[in-house]
């Protein structure tokens, strides 16, 4: 019996997902077909056709478990202690210095290596 009602839940998510498809294939296609239309009408158009499709597969069992997800991000997201504008400015600096210092040393060694290249083959 739960077998049956598995099946039958996977059988409606199915539908829902292809629905939720050719609602947002309509949106794309519609923005073409009415190219004569006013923009801003075609835009709102292929807003409400997205929300709409986003809507049916939010109904989906993969729907809900994907905005569950997105509830959990954000709640973590509070959670991050963010660096400070002096921390955050202090890193960049240092970044920045490491990286001149970096693009320096490997400069040393490509001259380096060109002088011995050019003391071999004698060019």
């Amino acid at each position: 019996m739960s077998t049956n009602i598995e099946n039958q839940g996977s059988a409606l998510d199915t539908l829902k997902w292809g629905l939720a498809v050719l609602v947002l294939l309509a949106a794309v296609v519609g923005n073409y077909y009415f190219d004569t239309v006013s923009v801003l009408i075609r835009a709102l158009g292929v807003v409400i056709a997205i929300a709409a499709g986003l809507g049916i597969a939010a109904t989906t069992v993969k729907g809900k478990e994907a905005w569950a997800f997105a509830q959990e991000a954000r709640l973590e997201v509070r959670k991050v202690v963010w660096p400070t504008r002096q921390e955050t400015m202090q890193t960049t600096l240092i970044v920045f210095a490491v990286t001149a210092i970096l693009a320096f040393v490997l400069w040393l060694l490509d001259m380096a290596l060109v002088n011995i290249v050019s003391l071999i083959t004698g060019v």
